[in-house]
Formats: structure tokens, sequence, C-alpha cells
């Protein structure tokens, strides 16, 4: 008899009967996952106000994934179907030879997209490298233009640092550069159009995001919780925007302003749910696998990984076993004043 109680298993489903091809990887409600968020680190820099305590204790060492145990997990990921690798943190480029593992994860056969999120703390220096180790684009975090507003928001960031970060990434001829702005009423909310021009200006993308609930830092976020539809109407009287049907593997949904090859996108977790098309799980950097980021549900892959590190069959199962556990979808506007999903941004990377 089946128990209806029990998440549906994941599959590993055949798309359709003609000549081989790879493996779909799918979780139990049909959808297909093929985009992996792998954290290198849950270290950072910055101390963003909606990412993490302003005083952090992070992991010891022992407890986080070696470069080679997140190489091995990439490589069963794109065996069973994963196509785009979405490296980040904390800050990824703070992990001490993060470039000797993008390097190879380049030439993963069966990945097509690799691409890392970054604070842009350190792409003065990497930007360059990053493009001659197979990085194919770059999300970098930018919530406002005002360099006191800045210090306030990262509490330690620099903004003239991320500012040239982002020059040095256009001068190593990354192409569809995107900035990833986090919007915040009574915050930053009154700086949209003015991030709008600055990407037009630098021909890059923009996505504006709204605030997440996770992590307990003391308070709601009823208060500074600014919705996507409210967004784009006000940018709607500065900018014509005429909606797209473009997507770069993610959540965010495009509008094009003529004239301009830059993208305006909006991720709207709480507004506009997208769970019904999501096509990614997250990898921690403790080797936590999270099929939802609105849910505490996660398998603890590194000591399979550790206790059988000549047998991927133990580990490919546990992969699967946990897709079967993703949730249909999340309701984080239920959360706004509690949330239920207590560990912190930087955890799972965004």
């Amino acid at each position: 008899m089946q128990n209806d109680s029990l998440p549906p298993r994941a599959i590993l489903a055949a798309p359709g009967l003609q000549a081989p091809s790879p493996l779909a990887l799918q979780d139990g409600h049909g959808r297909r996952i093929t985009y992996l968020r792998m954290s290198l680190t849950d270290r950072c820099d910055f101390r963003c106000t909606y990412c993490m305590s302003e005083d952090m204790t992070f992991l010891p060492r022992h407890q986080v994934m070696r470069l080679e145990e997140c190489l091995r997990l990439a490589r069963l990921f794109v065996d069973l179907g994963v196509t785009k690798l979405r490296i980040t943190g904390g800050e990824p480029l703070v992990r001490r030879d993060a470039l000797w593992l993008l390097e190879r994860l380049a030439g993963l056969e069966g990945l097509k997209e690799l691409v890392l999120t970054t604070n842009g703390s350190q792409l003065e220096r990497f930007a360059a490298p990053l493009a001659r180790a197979g990085v194919q684009r770059l999300n970098i975090s930018l919530d406002t233009l005002r360099p006191e507003r800045f210090k306030a928001i990262t509490r330690i960031g620099d903004l003239h640092k991320v500012l040239r970060g982002i020059a040095a990434a256009r001068a190593a001829g990354f192409r569809r550069l995107k900035l990833n702005t986090v919007m915040m009423r009574g915050i930053n909310d009154d700086e949209l159009e003015s991030l709008v021009d600055f990407a037009l200006d630098q021909q890059l993308d923009i996505s504006f995001i709204e605030e997440m609930p996770l992590g307990d830092l003391g308070h709601g976020r009823s208060d500074t919780y600014y919705p996507s539809d409210a967004a784009l109407a006000r940018l709607q009287q500065r900018f014509t925007l005429l909606p797209s049907t473009e997507s770069s593997g993610g959540p965010a949904r495009y509008w094009r302003v003529p004239g301009s090859d830059s993208r305006i996108g909006f991720i709207s977790p709480h507004s506009h749910n997208f769970c019904d098309t999501c096509n990614r799980v997250r990898l921690t950097a403790t080797g936590e696998l999270y099929p939802c980021l609105g849910h505490n549900d996660a398998t603890a892959l590194l000591p399979l990984l550790r206790r059988h590190p000549g047998d991927d069959g133990p580990v490919r199962q546990a992969i699967l076993d946990t897709l079967g556990m993703k949730a249909l979808g999340h309701d984080f506007s239920r959360q706004l004043e509690a949330p239920q999903v207590v560990r912190f941004m930087s955890v799972t990377g965004g």
C-alpha cells in the first residue's frame, strides 16, 4: 500500500526514447533539476545586515568541504544532469585556492554554465584570473551607490573598491555582468532609479530582489519589505520597460529598455512565487544539500563523501533521496515577522 504521507522520491528520467542522452534529474513533483548553487565558504569580508549577524561565528576548517570534495560533488551533479553551476559563499573569493577549483569545474563534461556570485570586494584582483579559469558570468551584489549607506548596509564594506572591481570585470571581458540589489524599504528604495541609470551607463544587467526572511536577526522584515510590483511601477514612471521572455536560467523575470542591451530583472519570492518552475538545489560549504531555500530539510553529504572515498553510489543515492524531499513550494509572506528558516542567507549562499 502506498504511504501518501511520504514525500515522492526523485527519479532519473530519460528524456524520450531517442538516441542515448544524459539522464534528467527530477524531483518528486516532476520538476527537472539542472541548476546547483554551491557554497565554498560561510566566511565573508562583509557583514551585510540582511545576510548575517554583525558578530558571526564562522565554521572550523574541518567542518567545511575540501576543494577536492567540492569538485567530486559537482562532478556527481553534472553526471546526474545538472548543466548550470553557480559558485557562492559567503564570499567565494575569500576561499583560498578557489581558482584551482574553478578551473577544474570549467572542464567538467556536460556543464554548460559556470557562474559566480560575489560581493565584488575581491574583483579588482581576481576578475582577469576568473575569466582565464573559465568562469562565464558574474553576479555582483550592489545595494546602494552611496558610500556612507554602503558602509551601513555592509557594516565594513568599501563602495569604491566594489566599483573598481566592476570596472575590472568589464575590462576582463565578462559579458552579461549582473548587479543584484536587495530592495529594503526606508533603506535603499529611494535609489532604484539611480541604480538602473548606473546599470544602463555601464552596460550591465540588474536584478531587484525582494528581501527574504532568513536568519534570526531579532526582528521581522515587514517594515523593510519592498515588493517587486511597487518597484516596477515606480521605474515605469521614469523608464520605458518592455517585458522580455528571456531567462538567465534562474528566477529573475526581465524587462528591456529600448536602445539598451541591459536587462532589468525582478526576483520575487514573496509576491510572485516561482516555485512551480524551480530548477535548483543548494549545497552549503559543509556539504548539506538543501532542496529548497524556504525550508529546513537538508541532507548531510559530507559524512558520506568521507566514509566512501572510492564509491560514489551512496552519495548519488542520497542526492536522489533528497530530491524526493523537495517541497512543492514555500510561503515567505507568512514569515515576514517570524522567520521559520533561522539559518542566515550566508549559510546557503542565497
